[in-house]
């Protein structure tokens, strides 16, 4: 059994082992750093090495890292150049958006005779399927998710997501040039789609530059914290943890338009490593013997939100003319999240859908927790 400050240690320094393996294995890469923190913090959680008091541990550190890492995440967003840059790709995300919300909301009506609370499911599905892990993650904090349920949702999501990133890879520009435009090629400044591609990272992060703007980065952080807390105690005790969560993500937004937080450095990293801290605590809070025994209707839930999102979308890109190019990167941008865009672009052979699908991607960051605390209480009102 180890220790309590041990496990601290593994929580915080597993991620860089982690980043290193997906830096030198392709393969190991594929699988992806999150995926792979889940499995490591699942396997220390199964392993009866935990010490007694580990419990109070996660809980502290799962909702404090979350807190922490979504402003980094934020930080670098330049919403005003985006929302001119855009052009279709934003309209095209609008339609996922409120799909999404339709799609995933008539999938917890279906299984609510069979999941408890299938309304926090609805919730995440949103925040996952319009951001990302981190929105996930967020709005599990929020709504108080239980954290095995919360795995199985996260397992669920990577299978399915697996099945649906080899279709758009393989066959899926083909299918949808039959039903929608073709991408009409324009230039995009080299330099710009560049920056954004080494977006994910981490050479570098350890110069004293660097660094320095990263401990400023994460000061910022921890006072938007102090804050959010002090205005939670203004909102009833039931809704103070939702109450945080959004008040975190403004004062992030808030931020982005200062132009000196914006340019610091690499702070998106910086939140993406917090997050897969995030996910090795809540992958050690996880019972296997409980995901090993596949949950059907949660299994259905996950495959009608994703695919059925998918071809309502596609529908919708139809009638307002958006490209197939257009229309995969901001699925793949809302489905697996901006990491998967460079990916699928050059599956797709078309780099110039980057810069769309990073931005419609990180905006979605952005509004995801917003959508999906919002309608997990309006899901449950109504059911």
């Amino acid at each position: 059994m180890i220790s309590i400050p041990v496990l601290i240690a593994f929580y915080l320094l597993m991620p860089a082992a982690i980043l290193w393996l997906c830096y030198k294995s392709t393969l190991v890469d594929k699988i992806g750093s999150v995926i792979l923190a889940y499995l490591f913090g699942i396997l220390i959680g199964n392993s009866g090495l935990l010490p007694q008091g580990a419990a109070g541990v996660q809980d502290e550190m799962s909702g404090i890292t979350v807190a922490l890492a979504l402003p980094l995440l934020l930080f670098s967003m330049d919403v005003r150049s985006w929302v001119h840059s855009a052009g279709k790709a934003i309209l095209s995300m609008l339609g996922a958006t409120i799909l999404v919300v339709f799609v995933a909301g008539l999938g917890s009506w279906l299984i609510q005779s069979h999941i408890e609370n299938s309304w926090q499911f609805g919730g995440m599905a949103i925040g996952l399927y319009t951001g990302g892990t981190p929105n996930l993650a967020a709005i599990k904090t929020a709504l108080n998710v239980d954290s095995t349920q919360y795995i199985m949702m996260h397992t669920y999501d990577a299978v399915n997501g697996i099945i649906y990133l080899i279709f758009v890879m393989s066959i899926g520009q083909r299918v949808f040039n039959k039903f929608l435009p073709k991408f009409k090629a324009v230039s995009l400044a080299t330099t710009d789609i560049e920056s954004n591609e080494n977006i994910h990272s981490y050479v570098g992060i350890f110069k004293p530059r660097i660094v320095a703007g990263l401990l400023t980065g994460l000061g910022i952080s921890i006072v938007i914290l102090g804050l959010s807390f002090g205005i939670s105690q203004l909102i009833p005790e039931e809704y103070s943890t939702a109450a945080i969560m959004l008040t975190i993500t403004s004062l992030g937004i808030a931020s982005s338009f200062i132009r000196r937080i914006r340019e610091i450095p690499m702070t998106f990293q910086f939140g993406m490593y917090i997050i897969l801290v995030f996910s090795l605590i809540v992958g050690s809070m996880a019972n296997l013997e409980q995901l090993v025994n596949i949950n059907w209707s949660m299994m259905f839930f996950v495959n009608f939100t994703v695919f059925g999102t998918m071809l309502l979308h596609a529908v919708f890109c139809k009638f307002l003319n958006i490209d197939t190019d257009t229309f995969l990167i901001t699925s793949v941008s809302a489905v697996c999240s901006p990491p998967f865009v460079p990916v699928v672009a050059k599956a797709l052979n078309n780099k110039e859908i980057i810069l769309s699908g990073l931005t419609t991607g990180i905006i979605g960051y952005a509004i995801g927790n917003y959508l999906g605390v919002g309608f997990a209480y309006i899901f449950r009102a109504f059911l």
